[in-house]
């Protein structure tokens, strides 16, 4: 506690966006010890925002309905039935199920999906921007409008945020939650972003652990991604972290989710568990 107590006192009032995705969704115990290390982290004065994906939990729905899944590039192809099954299942099962995690641990947490107040307007992803694939009704966040979320954040509740958003003709659009959490960061003027993933944060040889890479900049980041040692699911959680860099952040973070109290140890303690990524600027 010590430890932890200038942190507090630093990130006192500020506002955090906290990515949740990996294990940390799917285990049970460990998505209670997340949703509890949220509520300490408002009880102590830091205003968190959540925004979470859903992945497997819509492959597992459609797969129960006869739907084979598809993938091009790490993104799901979208027709118009698997944006209703991504929608049903992003807002109307998992943020409703988190929103009730928070309540009954004595927090007030409200449920949003990028439709809500149009908070999240998209834009449709063209084919060359995809690989020459058409991968249908999957967007990128061009606007973020950030009246609801001051609201929400002002009254003390914890804005709970499915990735799924809509374009100017009201068209659903399944978003990338990385993407999404690197523009809502920079547009709420966030503090820190974190994302929670599966892997230790950032190493120089993916599969050696002990390489890990404590801190680095926004331009080192982008440079192993192009030398190939940044790859698959990291590159658009390392890219939504560059974005909310640049676009005001101070410190974006990429830590192991499945760590218990993960997020106390990167946030109150000088070691920190996971990678930091700081401007270069």
């Amino acid at each position: 506690m010590i430890e932890a107590l200038p942190y507090i006192r630093r990130f006192y009032g500020k506002r955090m966006v906290i990515k949740y995705g990996g294990k940390a969704m799917v285990d049970h115990e460990l998505k209670r010890q997340v949703i509890a290390d949220i509520i300490l982290l408002h009880y102590v004065g830091i205003k968190p925002v959540l925004v979470h994906g859903g992945g497997p939990e819509i492959s597992e729905v459609m797969e129960r309905m006869g739907k084979k899944p598809q993938f091009v590039h790490g993104m799901r192809v979208t027709d118009e039935e698997t944006a209703r099954i991504a929608e049903m299942v992003l807002v109307g099962n998992i943020n409703k199920e988190l929103v009730e995690l928070f309540n009954q641990h004595g927090s007030k947490a409200v449920g949003l999906s990028g439709k809500d107040g149009r908070l999240l307007l998209a834009r449709k992803l063209t084919p060359d921007e995809t690989g020459g694939i058409d991968l249908g009704l999957v967007g990128e966040v061009t606007h973020v409008e950030t009246e609801i979320l001051d609201v929400l954040i002002d009254k003390g509740y914890i804005p709970v945020i499915a990735s799924i958003g809509s374009d100017e003709d009201g068209r659903t659009l399944n978003l990338n939650a990385d993407h999404v959490a690197g523009k809502l960061s920079a547009a709420i003027k966030a503090t820190k972003l974190i994302v929670l993933t599966d892997v230790c944060g950032i190493c120089r040889d993916p599969e050696d652990e002990n390489s890990l890479i404590p801190v680095l900049t926004d331009e080192e980041a982008l440079k192993l991604i192009e030398d190939g040692i940044i790859t698959k699911g990291m590159i658009p959680k390392v890219r939504a972290c560059v974005e909310a860099l640049r676009g005001g952040v101070e410190r974006a973070h990429i830590i192991n989710g499945a760590i218990p109290h993960a997020l106390l140890m990167e946030i109150f303690t000088d070691k920190g568990i996971g990678t930091m990524i700081v401007s270069s600027k």
